[in-house]
């Protein structure tokens, strides 16, 4: 899942949910579990213990816009 994050009104990266398994996480120096990443594979936040808990970390980035009510 990828999600544009904005801070202070300006967008600037896609956001995505990857797992750092146990090998990688003892390269990178890193706890195994899943992390939001920028394209450049920079670790945004994390752990966290599940795909969906990553993703609702990356929601809280990027919240869904509001829907504009049509004028009557």
């Amino acid at each position: 899942m990828q999600n544009e994050i904005s801070i202070n009104g300006s967008y600037m990266q896609n956001l995505t949910a990857r797992h750092v398994l146990t090998a990688e996480a003892l390269r990178l120096g890193v706890e195994t579990g899943w992390y939001s990443t920028k394209v450049s594979g920079t670790f945004v936040s994390g752990p966290h213990p599940s795909e969906a808990a990553c993703n609702l970390k990356i929601k809280e980035f990027n919240p869904p816009p509001e829907k504009k009510k049509k004028a009557s």
